[in-house]
């Protein structure tokens, strides 16, 4: 029964298992960007600069700050 489950269960697995191992592989790659040290301290100094010109306030900027070097403390 187990090899004639998997013939007839094939031609549906099959898309379903490569969408889900492209999905992961995207997931991965924007995980690896979003998270890269030089991605975290490029848009630190790009929120220090929103902060001197006056476009985002003091709350907003230590709220982002905070959040950018916690994920940068977790880089290896």
């Amino acid at each position: 029964m187990g090899i004639l489950r998997t013939l007839l269960t094939a031609p549906i697995k099959a898309p379903v298992n490569g969408t889900l191992w492209v999905a992961r592989k995207v997931e991965e790659a924007a995980n690896r960007e979003l998270n890269d040290p030089a991605t975290l301290r490029q848009t630190l100094h790009e929120l220090e600069q929103q902060l001197l010109s006056g476009q985002i306030s003091e709350e907003d900027y230590d709220a982002a700050e905070t959040d950018l070097l916690v994920r940068l403390k977790a880089q290896p």
